[in-house]
């Protein structure tokens, strides 16, 4: 991997982490069209660089996260993020084995952008505006949604909470905020994880590289997030599904077509 390909990864990761497309699918998809999917350090620099992404709802909402008066919060966020932990961990190898296959990616990529041209129409009525207003039972079953995007990389664990959050009544804005709020313990145990694995590779370049991803993936995600909350409170999913359906209908005729992809 070199420094460009670096740049293009973190780019997409920034872009994609909070929007309902998934940013692992776009990742997996890129760095094989690049040749370079198969590489272990490529395989955990794709996870490792999600904290620059993180560190960007961090900053934003640091009101939010250093308020340690409201400790309420943080029991919401350890409640949603169990299950995750849980799957993540018993079903490992299973996921490992998915993230290599940029068709089974596409094909969730595809079936996920059907359901959010829906979903608009499926939830409404939302009453809950605000994270004070989750309880913990609302918390632990928009956790349980965030599992189907662990166990099924290319679904995206932003667009699995945000439906599981207006599945329980929360508003646009406030399911897309609590999914960015429970992103941080998700994506921190998730990096930490694959670091302690993936140790080994951490040789003086590899870390140059994980910096380097880190920086542009944070300033990118800050401008992503800002973006994103104001395009889904006015306009909803379905120019989000329809980017999915094309994307997932793109690369299954590439497949299909012969079309080699490092890694398929």
């Amino acid at each position: 991997m070199d420094y460009l390909q670096a740049l293009i990864l973190a780019v997409i990761e920034g872009l994609t982490e909070f929007l309902p497309v998934s940013s692992t699918g776009h990742m997996v998809i890129a760095s094989s069209f690049m040749g370079i999917g198969d590489d272990d350090f490529v395989k955990l620099f794709e996870v490792a660089i999600q904290l620059g992404a993180i560190l960007a709802v961090v900053v934003l909402y640091w009101k939010k996260f250093f308020d340690f008066s409201k400790w309420q919060f943080y029991i919401k966020l350890i409640i949603a993020v169990i299950p995750a932990l849980f799957f993540g961990f018993l079903l490992n190898d299973f996921i490992d084995n998915t993230l290599g296959n940029p068709l089974f990616i596409a094909v969730v990529l595809l079936i996920g952008g059907f359901v959010l041209l829906f979903i608009d129409k499926f939830f409404k009525a939302q009453t809950i505006e605000s994270e004070n207003d989750i309880t913990n039972m609302n918390a632990f079953k928009i956790g349980c949604f965030q599992v189907l995007a662990v166990v099924f990389p290319g679904l995206s664990r932003s667009a699995a909470t945000i439906i599981g959050g207006m599945q329980q009544k929360l508003t646009r804005h406030a399911a897309a905020e609590f999914s960015f709020f429970l992103a941080v313990p998700t994506m921190c145990a998730a990096t930490g994880y694959k670091l302690i694995k993936g140790y080994h590779l951490l040789n003086t370049e590899n870390v140059k590289l994980l910096l380097f991803g880190n920086i542009i993936a944070f300033i990118v995600a800050i401008i992503a997030i800002k973006s994103f909350i104001g395009f889904l409170s006015k306009h909803g999913f379905r120019i989000f599904g329809w980017y999915r359906i094309i994307i997932g209908v793109v690369l299954i005729a590439l497949y299909y077509s012969g079309v080699e992809m490092n890694v398929l």
